[in-house]
C-alpha cells in the first residue's frame, strides 16, 4: 500500500514512523514545506517531499496531518489528483461535508483522531465515516490496527476523541510525572522512580486491555482491608483527583467546541 501523508509535524511523523515500523508491505511518503527538520526519516526507508503532490498519484491511502486553517489550501491543491483515492484526515474540527465539498464527493473520506503513541504502535485511533464507504472503511481500519486499537465512533464524538484521546496522553504523561516526584520524596533516585512510575501505569493498562474489566475490580485486586493502598487513594480522592481530571478533560473540550 502507498501511503501520502501531507503534513510533517509532530502527528504526522509520528503516523509515518509507526507505520513504517509496524505496517508490513507499505510505502510510505511524508510532505512538509521545510523538510530539514525530517530528513532523518530517510532513514527508515520513508520518503520526504516538500511538494505535496509529490508521487500523489501513485497513492492508494492520503493522510491528512496539516492545521485547520490550512486545509482549504492542501485539498485545492491536491484535489485534481485524489479521485477515488481514499482520503484519511486527522485535521482537528473539518467535517467529513466539508472535505467532500473539497473533493467533488468523489473520494471516500474517513476522520481519525490518533495519539503520538501510534510511534511506538500503542495509538487509540478513532475513526468515523459516512456509511457508503462502510466498506472501504475496514482497508483504513486495519491499517491502523496495526500501530494500536481503532475505535469506530460517530462523527458527532471526534473533538471528544481529540480530548479523551489525543490529550489524553499528556493527561496521563502528568500523573506519570506526579508519582515520579512522589517516588523522590519517598526516597528513589529521578531515573528509578520514572522506571518504576511509567511501568507501572504501562501494566495497568495491559491488565484493562487483556482483561476488558471495569477498572474498580482490578483496584479492588490490590486494595486490603486497612493497607496502605485503601488509606492512600482515598487521600487522593479527598485531594479531589477523581474530580480535577474530569474537569480537564470537559474543559479541554469546550476549547475545542468554543
Amino acid at each position: 500500500m502507498n501511503i501520502h501523508i501531507i503534513g510533517g509535524g509532530n502527528l504526522g511523523v509520528a503516523i509515518a514512523i509507526g507505520l513504517s515500523k509496524y505496517s508490513k508491505n507499505t510505502n510510505i511518503t511524508v510532505t512538509r514545506r521545510n523538510t530539514e527538520s525530517i530528513q532523518y526519516l530517510r532513514q527508515s526507508g520513508i520518503t520526504v517531499a516538500s511538494d505535496n503532490t509529490f508521487q500523489i498519484q501513485q497513492a492508494d491511502v492520503i493522510i491528512l496531518a496539516v492545521k485547520p486553517h490550512q486545509t482549504a489550501t492542501v485539498l485545492n491543491e491536491i484535489a485534481p489528483l485524489t479521485l477515488g483515492k481514499m482520503i484519511v484526515s486527522a485535521i482537528s474540527g473539518i467535517t467529513i461535508e466539508t472535505l467532500r465539498q473539497f473533493t467533488d464527493n468523489a473520494s471516500p473520506i474517513f476522520r481519525i483522531m490518533p495519539n503520538i503513541a501510534i510511534q511506538f504502535g500503542a495509538s487509540a485511533t478513532c475513526i468515523a465515516f459516512i456509511d457508503k464507504d462502510k466498506e472501504q472503511a475496514q482497508k483504513v481500519i486495519t491499517l491502523f490496527a496495526d500501530v494500536g486499537t481503532v475505535p469506530v465512533i460517530e462523527e458527532k464524538l471526534m473533538d471528544a476523541a481529540t480530548v479523551l484521546g489525543a490529550c489524553g496522553t499528556a493527561y496521563a504523561l502528568r500523573y506519570i510525572r506526579a508519582s515520579m516526584q512522589a517516588g523522590i520524596e519517598i526516597g528513589f533516585d529521578s531515573q528509578t522512580a520514572l522506571a518504576i512510575a511509567a511501568q507501572t501505569a504501562k501494566g495497568a493498562s495491559q491488565m484493562l486491555l487483556e482483561e476488558k474489566i471495569h477498572p474498580e475490580q482490578l483496584i479492588d485486586r490490590v486494595t486490603t482491608p486497612q493497607g496502605c493502598t485503601i488509606v492512600g487513594l482515598n487521600e487522593m480522592e479527598h485531594q479531589g483527583f477523581s474530580s480535577s481530571l474530569i474537569k480537564g478533560i470537559k474543559t479541554s473540550l469546550q476549547k475545542i467546541t468554543g
